[in-house]
């Protein structure tokens, strides 16, 4: 596989990682500037997961139809329209709107960029081709705070965005060269009109119901996501083929995602955590968090590497275990920096094989290239309705126990038989060997 290609698909991935948490350090300066709200600033992250929700449904589906390089193109376009739509943005409904074509773009960056790898590389060398790619969406997620805070503080916050517009550029320009022009389909099936409309009405109710706790708009979600189910069994051309019901491989594959997408929701919650029990300085904290994230950037290539030679079960075994350990250690030693410190970096190193390629290892040799796109969507699905579960369960925790003190300690407690139950799961999935031959037959 070519290496321009790779950075391609890299930067893309990026770059939509990392406008996802790029804007945590400015809330205050647009909250002055647009005179919002706390509540009224929770949106801007809110939106966008709901709005990358629906976009990985529409764009997963039509890159399965069209090919790869049209629609990563497009979502790279978008992703920049809807930066230049912030950064004039002079009222807050527009900063949102803004960050709603963003994520619409960003949404089918990181499915499709898994697909096209996938397309290219051969089963056996597969895992560290996503592994690289994973790492820069890791990487992201730990530079995104801290360069969002240093434009925030030196310039402005809409200069956060600036880079954006040459980094989509290169992106084009490599992707229009090294991408390939043959559509993965010979022919263009229609697309479920009805049931995309139904799939994405049915994630934005659960997905907005479950972050505001809203039972009637998670009822109303429920109510789409059935009619979809039996819509999506009479069509001809469904959005998710029958197969993926059926294989128990996939089945597993995309419980485990929603696992660990609630393990996710556990870093969230660190700096806070730190901060009420031992009395840290929120930088202090950060800090603290930052290590445990870069451990797992430094993992997320090493067990991509690793698939190749164990397979997709020994390396999330490994992950879950680590995970578990470090987040029952915190849980029983949180006041401590030390001891925290400690179980913070061996959760970090588990999150290093559980995040990125494992489980998108497992669903691109699963699914034959025709539907890959598709696949690994509905587990990028898979994980954001995690980490929306997972931090819910961490915020009815806190805000029922009786001391903060043991709010801290029982919701950490309860992700560590999280990370048990994912231990258990991963255990169930298929050896090494069964696992190429089933790649081979794709």
């Amino acid at each position: 596989m070519p290496k321009p290609l790779i950075g391609a698909l890299a930067l893309g991935v990026f770059a939509g990682a990392l406008d996802l948490s790029v804007l945590s350090p400015a809330l205050p300066a647009i909250g002055r500037q647009f005179d919002a709200s706390v509540g009224d600033l929770s949106w801007i992250f809110t939106l966008y997961l709901l709005v990358t929700v629906v976009s990985i449904a529409v764009m997963s589906a039509l890159a399965d139809r069209y090919g790869r390089r049209p629609i990563y193109i497009g979502c790279i376009a978008i992703f920049a329209i809807g930066s230049a739509t912030a950064i004039l943005a002079q009222e807050y409904g527009v900063l949102l709107l803004g960050r709603a074509v963003q994520a619409f773009g960003a949404g089918g960056i990181f499915p499709v960029a898994t697909a096209a790898v996938s397309d290219r590389v051969r089963p056996e060398r597969r895992g560290a081709a996503l592994g690289l790619i994973a790492a820069t969406w890791g990487l992201a997620a730990v530079l995104g705070p801290v360069y969002g805070g240093l434009v925030t503080h030196y310039v402005s916050w809409r200069w956060i965005f600036v880079p954006n517009f040459p980094l989509a550029g290169l992106v084009i320009v490599l992707a229009l060269r090294y991408m390939g022009k043959t559509p993965p389909l010979h022919r263009r099936e229609h697309l479920d009109i009805p049931g995309l409309a139904l799939l994405a009405l049915g994630l934005l109710g659960l997905t907005y119901g479950i972050t505001g706790l809203h039972a009637v708009t998670i009822v109303v979600g429920l109510a789409f996501l059935a009619a979809f189910w039996i819509w999506e069994r009479t069509t001809l051309n469904p959005i998710i083929p029958a197969p993926f019901f059926a294989s128990r491989q996939l089945g597993k594959t995309f419980a485990l995602e929603i696992a660990i997408g609630m393990l996710e929701g556990s870093l969230f919650f660190i700096p806070a955590v730190l901060v009420g029990a031992q009395h840290l300085s929120y930088a202090a904290a950060g800090a603290v968090a930052a290590a445990g994230a870069l451990m797992f950037v430094i993992v997320i290539p090493i067990s991509g590497r690793a698939l190749d030679r164990a397979g997709s079960r020994d390396v999330l075994l490994a992950g879950a275990l680590l995970t578990e350990l470090g987040l029952a250690l915190f849980a029983i030693g949180f006041t401590s920096l030390s001891f925290s410190v400690f179980a913070i970096l061996v959760a970090g190193i588990g999150f290093g094989a559980l995040l990125g390629a494992p489980t998108r290892y497992i669903v691109s040799n699963e699914t034959p290239p025709h539907w890959r796109a598709t696949a690994i969507g509905l587990l990028s699905q898979c994980l954001i309705v995690g980490q929306i579960l997972g931090a819910a369960i961490a915020g009815g925790i806190m805000g029922n126990a009786l001391s903060d003190l043991a709010a801290y300690r029982d919701a950490y407690l309860a992700f560590g038989g999280i990370a048990f139950a994912a231990l258990i799961l991963s255990a169930t999935l298929r050896p090494r060997g069964r696992e190429l031959v089933a790649a081979g037959a794709q």
